[in-house]
């Protein structure tokens, strides 16, 4: 282990070598007095924009001078100026190109330009008064940011609903996020993990608390490579004005949906604070029907069911950060987030069975309640100390997360009145994470830069099981001691990453490595049993980017990742998760790597904005949930590696107005999907043409009133056994500003054609499993919005404390830190 840990600091060193020869390579002629800088920020969020590409024209003939790229704090800098009168021409994909007036430069003199803002393409400019609407969807070098603010149609849901919308995302009836056909991973909040599964932690998310969204599918060596498909991160609403500035939303929708949220924002010259808070309520309705049979004890078993589901969540959250500024831009913060969830399913279900010994079919009713609680509590600090003003910077955090989790679900069966048979199972436990990092960055000029981090992750969880199944004489539920299994986890996870960033004329690149050490122990006491992993893996990643011509740009990138087996999917026992399906772990399960490959274009069409990503992706020691007979009508659940899966699509987006007042995003994925299984586990080889469609339309009818109509459908997939059905769903949605824009109201109603039905087959020679499911529609619900701000055109972004929570290359902290 030893050998290891200093063969990856090696590597670290010799990326700091090469970028030292870079630097020390470089003409040490003083060039600082002919040189011409600026900074280019979005107009409306004041954040940077990187790979703005900026060129000087000679005023005299129009000529091109020079030029350069803007890097990641939005800074450029034009060396060896000769002496002239010049004007200047910046552009940047989905933003407006600006021109800098003329100026003149004097021999020996620097010129500095100071911010320069540029406008997104679609935002009407009178008077410095905007008064369009900004793209929902805006792309950077290595991501896509959604605007959730412009999206109407799921201002009253959660991060789920708005994800339905978004590029590279597909969400099932369920509500069950996949990205690019992956539902493996990894969902940050304001740039730091969450504890949770993340579904569950998207389903918690209030969508009227989030400001943006982050989409990376091909992070950099910096992140944590965990999750095989990359990183969805949620970045919570703060402010940049100064003062005191409040928001608040209340949610009312029909059968049991309902919620609200606040946010507050204090801001001076030394400190900054923020405090949210939210509630939220909403059940779901729906009918269901399965059509089952099993080969068991050479007979073919028969089961049909039919009937109406339910299932909710109801969560609090509590969050707030403060940060202290100690001037030369050394910033301190300090903050946390509290959760307090619960998520229940319900269903009543009427069954038929009979089998080919007995073709007399037998009748009773499935009644099942199941609910899952629990709460959250995570607290950070976050310390960032430049050494000087060009960007080379120290940054420590220190991240603490803990969750407590209650299951239990009870089903029973019914022959009239009477139970004839029930199980009830239990799973409850605590677990913490704590997460170190050291980020550090040194630039050597400015476009080149190189970085290096450690980080540090320790998890433990205690999670206990049980059973308890009926008995008909005594009509009460019996502890199984059986089926009672403790079992304890330790991880600790250990990474060294180094990237070097530079620049050679038109090509930008950006190459690390990251190397990483898994240790864990898995630990079952009553089976006197313990598991152990001990592993180094190593991640390289590389992006390009190729400006050809203004407003035109081609970016390339290769990274490595993994998927670590979850804890529950390597317990060695039996847990029944309900009357019809029980689970076995696999701890001999190894983690799946996968190698993903983009390459992307996006340029600017008059004020359209058009974008095209190819994707491929292979990933190794695929995991797989496998289904089997485990007796009559029960089905057994395991996880194996059953090969490799394969992902080669394009995605297409366009962002366009057909007439004034009406924008328009057109959004598509193809793609080719196959799985290479394993005969042995009836997984043969299986493979599909999936593609989806977005068709959003956004249209301003008078000055306060906006409508919204989003279309999207999903085609049919593959499964490891079997396929998933495509489904389509319609929704609208009208916007009523109120009282000179201080009150908006929101009414959303979706699924307005009630298309939105599920479909899944699962099958083997032994086995064969039908579930349709359709929810209630429409679904409406009204959303109130109340703006109060204190001062609020008091704007000192560019100066002040910057938002920890912003959009640097990192997507998570902006003054703060790496995302």
């Amino acid at each position: 282990m030893r050998s290891r840990f200093y063969s990856s600091l090696t590597i670290s060193i010799f990326f700091l070598l090469i970028a030292s020869a870079n630097f020390y390579s470089q003409p040490k002629n003083n060039t600082q007095n002919n040189s011409v800088t600026g900074r280019v920020v979005d107009l409306q969020t004041n954040t940077p924009i990187e790979f703005a590409t900026v060129v000087l024209i000679r005023r005299a003939d129009s000529t091109q001078v020079t030029g350069a790229a803007t890097d990641t704090k939005g800074q450029f800098v034009l060396e060896n100026v000769p002496a002239g009168t010049y004007f200047m021409r910046i552009s940047y994909v989905g933003y407006k190109n600006h021109l800098v007036k003329s100026f003149k430069k004097e021999n020996g003199k620097p010129v500095s330009l100071g911010k320069i803002s540029l406008t997104p393409s679609d935002m009407k400019m009178n008077d410095i008064v905007v008064s369009g609407t900004r793209s929902p969807i805006s792309y950077q070098i290595d991501k896509k940011v959604i605007s959730v603010g412009e999206n109407l149609s799921t201002i009253s849901g959660t991060a789920v609903d708005v994800l339905e919308n978004v590029p590279s995302i597909t969400v099932d009836i369920d509500g069950n996020v996949s990205l690019r056909g992956s539902g493996n991973f990894q969902v940050l909040i304001d740039g730091r993990p969450t504890i949770l599964d993340p579904n569950e932690a998207l389903q918690q998310i209030q969508a009227s608390s989030i400001e943006n969204i982050e989409i990376i599918t091909n992070p950099s060596a910096k992140y944590d490579p965990e999750g095989t498909a990359g990183i969805i991160n949620i970045i919570m609403k703060k402010t940049n004005k100064w003062g005191i500035t409040s928001l608040f939303n209340l949610n009312l929708g029909v059968r049991n949906k309902y919620g609200g949220d606040a946010t507050a924002d204090f801001r001076n010259n030394f400190i900054q604070a923020n405090l949210g808070i939210g509630y939220n309520n909403r059940v779901f309705f729906g009918t269901q029907n399965e059509n089952n049979w099993n080969n068991a004890d050479g007979q073919t078993y028969y089961y049909k069911s039919d009937g109406t589901s339910n299932h909710g969540n109801e969560s609090f959250n509590l969050r707030g950060s403060v940060s202290f500024d100690f001037g030369a831009k050394r910033l301190l913060t300090l903050g946390g987030r509290y959760n307090n969830r619960s998520h229940s399913d319900n269903s009543a279900l009427n069954y038929s069975q009979w089998n080919t010994m007995d073709p007399a079919q037998q009748y009773f009713i499935s009644k099942s309640e199941g609910s899952r609680s629990g709460h959250e509590i995570s607290v950070f600090g976050n310390y960032k100390h430049p050494f000087n003003d060009s960007g080379h910077e120290l940054v420590a955090e220190v991240h603490y997360d803990a969750e407590t989790s209650d299951e239990s679900s009870t089903n029973k069966l019914f022959s009239g009145e009477i139970i004839t048979d029930g199980k009830t199972t239990t799973e409850n436990g605590p677990g913490n994470e704590l997460q170190t990092k050291l980020d550090y960055t040194l630039p050597f000029t400015s476009v080149s830069k190189f970085e290096a981090g450690y980080q540090g992750t320790h998890e433990n969880s205690d999670d206990k099981t049980g059973l308890l199944t009926f008995n008909p004489a005594t009509q009460l539920f019996e502890n199984n001691s059986l089926y009672d299994n403790h079992s304890k986890y330790a991880k600790n996870d250990y990474a060294l990453y180094s990237i070097y960033t530079s620049k050679i004329d038109s090509l930008g690149y950006k190459l690390g490595v990251r190397t990483e050490y898994t240790g864990r122990d898995i630990e079952v006491p009553e089976m006197n049993e313990k598991f152990s992993i001990d592993r180094w893996d190593y991640f390289p990643s590389a992006h390009f980017s190729f400006g050809i011509g203004a407003g035109y740009q081609l970016m390339a990138s290769y990274t490595r990742r993994i998927n670590r087996p979850r804890d529950w999917q390597m317990e060695p026992f039996q847990t029944w998760i309900d009357a019809y399906n029980v689970r076995v772990g696999n701890p001999s399960l190894q983690p799946e790597y996968i190698d993903s490959y983009e390459l992307g274009f996006q340029t600017l069409i008059g004020n359209s904005v058009f974008s095209i990503d190819t994707y491929y992706r292979q990933t190794k020691n695929k995991i797989e949930r496998v289904l089997s007979v485990y007796s009559e009508t029960v089905t057994l659940q395991t996880t194996k590696n059953i090969g490799k899966d394969y992902s080669l699509g394009v995605e297409l987006f366009s962002n366009f107005d057909p007439i004034k007042n009406w924008n328009v995003n057109l959004m598509g994925n193809i793609y080719n999907y196959k799985i290479e299984g394993s005969p042995a586990d009836n997984i043969e080889t299986n493979q599909s043409f999936n593609w989806n469609a977005r068709f959003n339309n956004s249209i301003k009818i008078a000055e306060n009133t906006q409508v919204q109509v989003n279309v999207w459908y999903n085609s049919p997939s593959a499964t490891s056994q079997g396929n998933r059905e495509g489904f389509f769903i319609t929704n609208f949605a009208i916007k009523q500003q109120l009282f000179d824009k201080l009150i908006t109201a929101t009414l959303q109603v979706r699924d307005i054609l009630g298309t939105a039905k599920f479909q899944i087959v699962n099958q083997s020679p032994d086995f064969y499993s039908l579930r349709h499911f359709e929810r209630e529609s429409p679904m409406v619900m009204l959303n109130l919005r109340l703006n109060l701000s204190n001062n609020s055109n008091n704007d000192h972004g560019e100066e002040g404390m910057q938002n920890n929570n912003g959009g640097d290359d990192q997507g998570g902290m902006n003054g703060g830190g790496e995302g």
